[in-house]
C-alpha cells in the first residue's frame, strides 16, 4: 500500500507524442514499464537528495569528459611546447604530448579551461556525495534485508569512484600527478613477491615507462565509466524493486511508503535538481580555479613540490604514508617495506573491508532475517552509530596527517610533534570517539524515554492540596510520541547449552558462542524503549497519584488543573528520585 498526495489531472499530449508512444509500446511494451515506474511512490526527506547529487554530478562528469576527450592526447611521447603559445612560462619547455595537450586545451581551446575545472569540481562533488550518502545508509540501517546486495553495489561504486578519480587526476602528466603515480608505484612494489612484477607490467617497464598514460586514459574514459553506469543502473533498479526506505513517523510501516509518485512530481523535481547541481558546478568552475597544472610544470622525477596534496578522497592514503615510521624487516633475504605496505595496503584494506562486511556482522549479531523498510534513528542503535563515528574519526585523522607540512608552516609548529600527535590519535582517537558516541546515544535514549512518559517540561510549578509542589508537563503530540516509542528493542542472543539432554555435544556450539559474544558487544548496553502499554498507563490513569484519591484540583499561576498523583512509579532502571513526579493534564476550567 502506498500513500500519496497527488491528484489525478488529465494530461493532454500531441499526436506526435501519442504515435511515438504507441510505436514503442507495440514494439517493446514500454507502457507497462512506464506505468510501473510512474506509480512508484518516493518518500520526502532532504537526505534522499544525496544520492541524486552523486547521480547528477556523474552526468556532468560524462558531459564535460566527452568535451575534454576531443582535445586530450594520451601520449607520453616527448615534445616541446610552442614558443608562441600560452602560458608564457611553458614556452619552449620539453614535456610529454599529454601535458602539452592539457595546456593547449586550457589556453587555446575556447571554453576548455572552464570545462576542465567543471570536470574536476564535479569529480570532487561526486565523491563527496557518494561518501555522505554511504554513511547516511550506514547510520540509518538502510543496508538491512533485503538491501544487502544493493549496499554492496553502492560500496563498489565508491571504490570505482576512487579509481576514476585517481586515473583522471594522473592524466595531465604534471609534477603533482607524476608524484602521485610514483607513490602508487611504491605501494605496488611493497606487495610481497608480486609487487615488482605488477609494477613492471602496469608501467610497461621501469617507472615511469611509456604506457601508463594511455592505459590510464582507457581506464578513465572507458572501463570505469562503463562499470559505473552499469552499477548505477543496477542500484536504481534494485531501489525500485525493493521500494524506497522511509524515516519513522505516524502511519509509516514496513508494508507501505508514504510520499509522492514518481510522475509527475519527482520527475519534475529531479529535472530541476539536475540543473541546480549543474549550475552550482558551473559557478565553481567559473570562479574557483583548480588544478592549474602550468604552475607545477611537466613531470620530472627530481623535484617534489612542498605543500602538495592529492584530492581530498585520496588524502587519507597520503596521511597514512606520512605517519608511518620507516620500518623494514628482512625475511629469508627478502626485504619487506612495512613503511609502505602497512599504510598503503593494510590500513585502507581494513577500513574498506569493515565497511563492506558490516551489514553481515550486524545480521549475525541480531539473527534478524525480516525485511526492514523503515529506517533507524541513529541514537537507537548506539554501537552501529559509534562504529560509524569511529571510522569517520579515523578518516579525518588520516586526512589531517596528510597536511602535516602545511599545518607546520602555517601555525609555526614542529612537523615532528605534529606527526607524533597524529600517530597517537590514530590509535586513541577512534576509541574515544566510539565511547563518547555510544554514551551520547544511550543518554539520548534515556531522554526520549523520559519525554515519552512525562511530556515536555514547561517550567511552571503548581501546588497540590497537601502542600507538595509539582511541575506542569505538556503532553506530546501523536507524531512526537510515535517517533519516540515506535522502534524495536534489540537484545543479546541467548546461547543454548553446549550439550543436549543426552549429554551429546551440540553441533555449532562454538559458532553460536562467537555469535553471542558479538551480540553482547552490540546490545548488552541498551535502554529499553517505552512500550505503548506504558504510555497508555501513564497518560490514562494507569498510575494513581497519592493516597487521597485519583484527582485533585491544584493551582499554578492563574490556571486551575486536575492532576493524578501516582501511588507507584514505573521502574525503568533509573532512580525515581531523579524523575518528574507526574505528568499533569492542563485543563482550563
Amino acid at each position: 500500500m502506498s500513500t500519496t498526495t497527488a491528484k489525478n489531472h488529465p494530461v493532454q499530449v500531441g499526436p506526435g507524442i501519442a504515435k511515438t508512444a504507441d510505436y514503442l509500446d507495440t514494439r517493446v511494451g514500454i507502457a507497462k514499464a512506464v506505468k510501473f515506474i510512474s506509480r512508484k511512490v518516493f518518500p520526502e526527506h532532504w537526505s534522499f537528495m544525496l544520492g541524486e547529487i552523486a547521480l547528477w554530478s556523474f552526468v556532468v562528469l560524462v558531459l564535460t569528459g566527452i568535451f575534454l576527450t576531443m582535445f586530450f592526447v594520451p601520449s607520453m611521447a616527448h615534445t616541446t611546447y610552442p614558443e608562441d603559445a600560452l602560458p608564457v612560462s611553458m614556452q619552449g619547455v620539453a614535456m610529454s604530448e599529454a601535458f602539452a595537450s592539457v595546456l593547449h586545451m586550457s589556453f587555446e581551446v575556447r571554453g576548455g579551461l572552464l570545462m576542465r575545472q567543471i570536470h574536476h569540481w564535479a569529480a570532487l562533488l561526486f565523491m563527496a556525495a557518494i561518501v555522505v550518502h554511504m554513511f547516511r545508509v550506514f547510520f540509518t540501517g538502510a543496508f538491512r534485508k533485503p538491501r544487502e546486495l544493493n549496499y554492496l553495489v553502492g560500496f563498489t561504486l565508491l571504490l570505482l569512484g576512487l579509481a576514476a578519480g585517481f586515473s583522471g587526476y594522473s592524466l595531465p602528466d604534471d609534477v603533482l600527478s607524476g608524484n602521485g603515480l610514483r607513490i602508487a608505484d611504491g605501494v605496488l612494489r611493497a606487495i610481497p613477491i608480486i609487487g615488482a612484477h605488477a609494477s613492471y607490467a602496469l608501467f610497461g617497464g621501469e617507472f615511469p615507462g611509456t604506457d601508463i598514460i594511455p592505459r590510464l586514459f582507457t581506464v578513465h574514459i572507458l572501463l570505469v565509466p562503463a562499470l559505473i553506469i552499469a552499477l548505477v543502473t543496477v542500484h536504481l533498479l534494485l531501489m525500485v524493486v525493493h521500494k524506497h526506505t522511509q524515516y519513522p513517523g505516524v502511519g509509516r510501516t514496513n508494508t507501505n511508503v508514504v510520499g509522492y509518485p514518481a510522475f509527475p512530481i519527482y520527475v519534475t523535481r529531479m529535472a530541476g535538481f539536475f540543473f541546480t547541481v549543474f549550475g552550482f558546478l558551473a559557478l565553481m568552475g567559473t570562479f574557483l580555479s583548480i588544478n592549474s597544472v602550468w604552475n607545477y610544470g611537466p613531470y620530472d622525477p627530481s623535484p617534489v613540490s612542498a605543500g602538495a596534496q592529492p584530492d581530498w578522497y585520496m588524502l587519507f592514503l597520503e596521511g597514512a604514508l606520512r605517519m608511518m615510521p620507516g620500518w623494514e624487516i628482512v625475511i629469508g633475504g627478502y626485504t619487506l617495506s612495512l613503511n609502505v605496505l602497512i599504510p598503503g595496503v593494510v590500513v585502507p584494506g581494513v577500513l574498506f573491508t569493515l565497511l563492506a562486511v558490516y551489514p553481515f556482522l550486524e545480521r549475525a549479531a541480531t539473527n534478524d532475517l525480516r525485511e526492514h523498510h523503515v529506517l533507524d534513528r541513529p541514537r537507537n542503535v548506539p554501537v552501529r552509530t559509534a562504529i560509524g563515528v569511529a571510522i569517520i574519526t579515523e578518516f579525518v585523522i588520516l586526512v589531517l596527517a596528510g597536511s602535516n607540512d602545511i599545518m607546520a608552516t602555517h601555525f609555526d609548529l614542529s612537523i615532528n610533534d605534529i606527526t607524533w600527535t597524529f600517530r597517537v590519535l590514530f590509535f586513541v582517537g577512534p576509541v574515544i570517539a566510539f565511547i563518547v558516541t555510544k554514551r551520547l546515544c544511550l543518554s539520548l535514549q534515556r531522554r526520549d524515554r523520559e519525554l515519552a512518559l512525562h511530556g515536555h517540561e514547561t517550567g511552571r510549578v503548581v501546588q497540590l492540596p497537601n502542600g507538595a509542589f509539582m511541575e506542569v508537563h505538556k503532553p506530546l503530540s501523536d507524531e512526537e510520541r510515535w517517533l519516540l516509542v515506535a522502534h524495536e528493542p534489540y537484545r543479546p542472543l541467548e546461547l543454548e547449552p553446549a550439550t543436549d539432554r543426552n549429554g551429546v555435544d551440540r553441533p555449532g556450539y562454538r559458532r553460536d558462542a562467537l555469535r553471542q559474544r558479538l551480540s553482547r558487544f552490540f546490545y548488552e548496553d541498551r535502554v529499553e524503549p517505552v512500550t505503548p502499554a506504558e504510555v497508555t498507563a501513564q497518560h490514562h490513569g494507569g498510575e494513581i497519584i497519592g493516597d487521597d484519591g485519583p484527582r485533585h484540583a491544584v493551582r499554578g499561576g492563574t490556571v486551575e488543573l486536575e492532576a493524578e498523583v501516582p501511588r507507584e512509579h514505573h521502574d525503568d532502571g533509573a532512580s525515581n528520585g531523579s524523575k518528574s513526579i507526574a505528568t499533569l493534564v492542563d485543563e482550563r476550567r
